[in-house]
């Protein structure tokens, strides 16, 4: 006679959402103890030091309020910084999103050994900065340089790049543009090669040519990758700081040292960190204001 096997116990539902919930912290657990540790905690402490007279000399760590914040406003010095910042923004950005576009688009019509000038267009993205830097400071050279040379060469005038105030900041945007325009080039590359090909053949047959593919078809289709492209160059021309310490270390009188360098100066050269902190939150304002108003007019446009 068979026995009756007695019946199993059923799992209430909330027992088995407490336990998935349980799983779920645990996994979560370590990244949210590295995110406390290395971003909450770092910006609630910088907010606390930049309303101190905190020094590395180990002087002033009481609260001074907003004293800080009122002399970065009153720095000229500061605001130099920032003018040289957003002038380097504003004229490295513009080609460094046309250079990749055209290099992309010269590419995506099938040049003949693609992967030669992938390699040649996106190889310098991945040298360090200092190679960069010391490559253009001898390139540079007012004496010894092969620019300055190519130009006696031909009957033109030396300059002198990284001496003259008002060909300094050029130079480095130049030196900036051949390492890091690869990266957006790889960008709009990706994104043309992504666009149906059915469009350009209903254009064909409908006689449009190159050209007027090109600004009918590919350039509308691109938008939300230069929208991207431009956002990303925006804040990361803001944030400049290898190229110019180690090319010009600011100079010459100051006409190329961005607010970031001014930041480290006042820092670790002048020992105010309770003051570097303020004006580095004073600049962390201005990036998120850029953002926001960037973000409102690429709304506007795209509704």
């Amino acid at each position: 006679m068979a026995t009756a096997t007695p019946p199993q116990p059923t799992r209430r539902p909330s027992q088995s959402r407490t336990r998935s919930n349980l799983s779920g912290w645990g996994f979560a657990t370590p990244f949210l103890v590295f995110f406390l540790v290395f971003l909450v905690w770092p910006i609630l402490y910088g907010i606390y030091m930049s309303l101190t007279g905190k020094s590395l000399t180990g002087a002033n760590d009481s609260l001074i309020g907003f004293a800080n914040y009122a002399e970065a406003l009153a720095d000229a010095d500061m605001w130099r910084s920032l003018g040289n910042t957003f002038y380097f923004t504003v004229i490295s950005t513009v080609p460094l999103v046309l250079v990749a576009l055209v290099m992309a688009a010269l590419l995506n019509v099938g040049l003949p050994a693609q992967w030669l000038w992938r390699l040649s267009y996106f190889a310098p993205y991945l040298l360090a900065s200092t190679v960069v830097s010391l490559f253009f400071t001898w390139m540079y050279n007012p004496q010894l340089g092969l620019i300055n040379d190519s130009l006696s060469k031909i009957g033109l005038p030396k300059v002198a790049w990284l001496n003259d105030p008002n060909v300094a900041m050029w130079a480095i945007v130049i030196a900036t543009l051949w390492w890091t325009v690869g990266f957006n080039f790889l960008l709009y590359l990706a994104a043309m090669q992504n666009i149906p090909v059915q469009h350009y053949e209903a254009a064909s047959l409908d006689g449009a040519g190159a050209w007027r593919q090109f600004f009918s078809i590919t350039l509308p289709q691109l938008t939300p990758t230069t929208v991207m492209i431009v956002l990303l160059q925006i804040l990361a021309s803001m944030k400049i700081f290898d190229q110019v310490y180690q090319m010009t270390a600011g100079g010459p009188g100051g006409s190329t040292r961005p607010v970031v360098q001014y930041i480290f100066e006042t820092g670790f050269t002048g020992y105010r960190l309770g003051y570097s902190a303020a004006i580095s939150y004073i600049f962390f304002g201005l990036i998120v204001l850029v953002s926001v108003m960037q973000f409102a007019v690429t709304r506007r446009r795209s509704a």
